[in-house]
Formats: structure tokens, sequence, C-alpha cells
């Protein structure tokens, strides 16, 4: 396969994330599209890489992954808490916020 076909891939994969990201209303779920969304550059970081010849793409994939991480376990942390205290997920419920 060549460079574009990998492109199209992250690409595909990423505009998978953005519309789960703009469509969905599930917290959990709309982490899952960032998550893919992730994912896609890792795929994309890594192809360059590996073109290039450099290590660099591999690197920044391993920092985008370091990334993710602490994302899941904030993002998850602060979904548990708005559950214990609305009993929901949805994103339109969720106005704490607000006064």
């Amino acid at each position: 396969m060549t460079l574009a076909w990998y492109l199209i891939l992250a690409g595909i994969i990423f505009s998978i994330g953005a519309t789960i990201v703009v469509v969905r209303r599930s917290a959990i779920i709309s982490l899952m599209g960032v998550e893919l969304m992730l994912n896609a550059a890792n795929l994309a970081f890594a192809t360059f890489g590996r073109v290039l010849g450099d290590v660099s793409g591999e690197i920044m994939a391993f920092f985008v992954m370091i990334v993710a991480a602490a994302e899941v376990v904030v993002g998850l942390a602060i979904i548990v808490s708005i559950f214990r205290s609305r009993s929901t997920t949805n994103v339109d419920d969720v106005n704490l916020l607000k006064n």
C-alpha cells in the first residue's frame, strides 16, 4: 500500500470519529469518537514516519497514546461524577456550569 491509501484510511477513521462526537449525545460514546480521531492521527504519524524512514512518527504516536490514556481517565472520572449527581450521561441534560 502506498502513502495515499494509509492517509485515506486515516481520514475516513477521523471522519467517523468526528461524526460520532457531533451526532451522539452520550458522553461515553463521544469519548469513543475522540479516541477514534486520536487513532487516526496515530495512523498518519506512523505512516509518515515509515515513509520518511524516521522514528519521529512513532514517537509522536506514542505521545498521542499517552494523551489519549490521560483523556480517558479524566473524562471517565468526570462522567462518573456527573452520573452520580444527575443519573444521566446525556450531554444535553448536563448543565452543571449554569447557576
